[in-house]
C-alpha cells in the first residue's frame, strides 16, 4: 500500500505579497520561493480577511471563517472551539507524525505530536537576528528524523523574519539600501517616533539615531531575502532526502504587514490591503500543475480544504472554505467559462467545499490594536470602526480600489450611496452566518480584545492606554507559554 504524501508547510508570519519578487516587487527578495512557485501553483489574489495572527492561523488550519472558529482577536481567550478540528488533528487521526516549529502558543496549533521552539525575535542590543538560521538548526534534523519513519509526516514551520523587529544579518542589512540612515536632514521617521503607543518598541530595535523610513523598509525586504536564502537550505534537504515527489509543499502567511502605510507603522494592524494580501503557493510534482498562476480571489480558509483534496482525504467536514484544485487545473480557461463550469463539475467525494464558487466579495475584520470590520469587493473597500481607534481615524472609511489602490482617498462622505450598499451587504452576510452557525458574530462578543476589559470610548483613551514597551512585551502578546498550549492539548 502506497504511503500517503507528506506535507511540509511554511507559515511565514507577516509576509505581505506585494514585497515578494514572485508578485512583481521591484526588488529580488524571494528568488528561491519564486523558483518553487514556478514548478507549482501560485495564487495572485489570496487574502487573509481576519486580522491578525490568532484568527489568521485559525482560519488557515480549520478551513473555517471567523464565524466558524469564533476567533477574531489577537488576545483570544481560551482554546480553539470544540466544534472545529485542526489540520494537524485530521492528519494525526490518519497516522501522520506531526511536528510544529515555532507555533506552540496559538489556539490553532493543537494536534501536533511534537512542538519545537527557536529564537525568533530580537532587539538592537542583542544584535542582528538570525531567525531563519535558528529555525533551520532545529528543523533540518527534525525533517531528517521524520523522513526515516514509516508513517507520513506533517511538518509546519512558522518563520518570523518578516515580523518586527526587522534585523537581518549582513550582507542582507545593506542589500537594498545604499543611503545614510542617520542623515539629520531626513525627517521621515519623525511621525513614527511621535506615535507614543509604539515609540519605545521601535527605539528598541531601530539603529540609534536612525532617521530614514526607507532604511527600515529595506530591513524588511532584507529579512525576506535572508529568510528566502535559508529556506533554500530546506528545499535542498528535501531534494537530498528524495522527498520531492511524495511531498506537498505549501507556502502561506497569516497576514501581511504595514510598513509606512496609513500611519500603522511597521506592524500588521488595520484592514488595508498590505495587511490582507498574502502569498499562497502549492507544489507537488504530478499533483499540482507546474507553472500555474491563478488570478481568482481566494482566502486562507481555502488552504486546509485544498491540502486535503490534493492528498485525497475525505473528512466529511463541511468547510467554510473550498478546495482550490479546480482553479489550479482549470487556470488556463477563460475566467467566465471557469466560473460557469464550476457549479457543473462532477467532483470526487474528497472535494467537499469545492462546489463553492470564488468569493470576490468578503467580510474583513481586525481586533489587534483596533476593532473594526468591513466589506471588500474588487472595486470597493468599506471599513467601519466598532469603537474609536488610537490613530484617530474616522468611524467610516470608503476606498475605490481601482482608482485608489493604495487606499488614501476616503470617499465615505462623498459616496454615502456606496457606503449604504456595502454596509447592507456586510450586515446581510453577518446575519446569514449567525443563522448558519447559531452563534453571534464574535466581533460583537469579544469585548476584551484589547486586554483591558472593556471597549474604548474615545480615540484619546485608546491612545493613552495601548502600549508596547519592548520586544519581550510584543512576544508575550503573540503567544502564550508553550506549556499552556500543551496542557490544553492534554485536556
Amino acid at each position: 500500500m502506497k504511503k500517503q504524501p507528506n506535507l511540509i508547510f511554511f507559515g511565514i508570519d507577516s509576509l505581505r505579497a506585494d514585497h515578494m519578487s514572485l508578485y512583481g516587487y521591484h526588488r529580488l527578495t524571494t528568488p528561491h520561493m519564486d523558483k518553487l512557485a514556478a514548478g507549482g501553483a501560485s495564487f495572485e489574489k489570496a487574502f487573509s480577511p481576519h486580522i491578525p495572527t490568532t484568527p489568521g492561523y485559525s482560519n488557515m488550519f480549520t478551513g473555517m471563517d471567523c464565524f466558524g472558529t469564533d476567533v477574531v482577536a489577537l488576545r483570544h481567550e481560551g482554546p480553539l472551539a470544540d466544534h472545529v478540528k485542526t489540520l494537524a488533528e485530521i492528519l494525526a487521526e490518519r497516522g501522520y507524525n506531526n511536528t510544529c516549529v515555532g507555533f506552540g502558543g496559538n489556539p490553532a496549533s493543537k494536534g501536533f505530536e511534537n512542538y519545537l521552539s527557536f529564537s525568533g525575535w530580537g532587539s538592537w542590543e542583542e544584535g542582528r537576528s538570525h531567525k531563519a538560521e535558528n529555525l533551520n538548526d532545529i528543523t533540518i534534523p527534525e525533517l531528517k528524523r521524520l523522513a526515516e519513519q514509516d508513517a507520513p509526516f506533517f511538518l509546519f514551520m512558522r518563520h518570523m523574519d518578516p515580523h518586527s523587529p526587522y534585523l537581518p544579518p549582513l550582507p542582507f542589512e545593506r542589500m537594498f539600501y545604499g543611503g545614510n540612515e542617520l542623515d539629520e536632514n531626513n525627517r521621515s521617521l519623525d511621525p513614527v517616533y511621535d506615535f507614543a503607543p509604539f515609540a519605545n518598541y521601535f527605539r528598541s530595535w531601530f539603529p540609534p539615531g536612525c532617521t530614514d523610513k526607507d532604511y527600515i523598509i529595506a530591513q524588511y525586504d532584507g529579512a525576506l531575502a535572508y529568510m528566502d536564502a535559508c529556506i533554500a537550505n530546506i528545499f535542498a534537504t528535501i531534494k537530498t532526502l528524495g522527498l520531492e515527489d511524495d511531498t506537498l509543499i505549501v507556502i502561506n502567511s497569516d497576514h501581511g504587514e504595514t510598513l509606512y502605510d496609513h500611519d500603522c507603522y511597521f506592524d500588521h494592524h488595520s484592514i488595508y490591503d498590505p495587511t490582507l494580501h498574502v502569498p499562497l503557493i502549492f507544489h507537488q510534482p504530478g499533483k499540482v500543475p507546474a507553472g500555474t498562476r491563478v488570478s481568482d480571489y481566494c482566502q486562507v480558509k481555502d488552504v486546509t480544504p485544498t491540502i486535503l483534496d490534493l492528498m485525497g482525504i475525505d473528512t466529511g467536514i463541511k468547510f467554510d472554505g473550498r478546495s482550490l484544485v479546480p482553479l489550479m487545473r482549470g487556470a488556463q480557461l477563460p475566467p467566465g467559462l471557469l466560473r460557469r463550469l464550476w457549479r457543473g463539475l462532477r467532483l470526487a467525494p474528497s472535494m467537499r467545499g469545492a462546489q463553492l464558487p470564488p468569493e470576490e466579495e468578503f467580510y474583513i475584520t481586525e481586533a489587534t490594536w483596533m476593532r473594526k470590520h468591513g466589506w471588500r469587493t474588487p472595486e470597493w473597500k468599506l471599513i467601519h470602526a466598532l469603537e474609536p481607534d488610537f490613530h484617530f481615524k474616522p468611524e467610516v472609511e470608503l476606498y475605490n480600489l481601482i482608482d485608489d489602490p493604495e487606499e488614501y482617498n476616503n470617499l465615505a462622505e462623498k459616496r454615502p450611496d456606496v457606503v449604504a450598499e456595502l454596509e447592507a451587504k456586510m450586515q446581510a452576510h453577518i446575519a446569514k452566518r449567525e443563522s448558519e452557525t447559531g452563534r453571534t458574530n464574535p466581533m460583537y462578543t469579544n469585548l476584551n480584545w484589547n486586554g483591558h476589559g472593556k471597549p474604548f470610548e474615545s480615540s484619546q483613551e485608546a491612545y493613552d492606554t495601548l502600549y508596547i514597551g519592548s520586544p519581550i512585551t510584543a512576544k508575550d502578546l503573540q503567544a502564550k507559554e508553550l506549556k499552556t498550549q500543551r496542557g490544553q492539548d492534554e485536556l
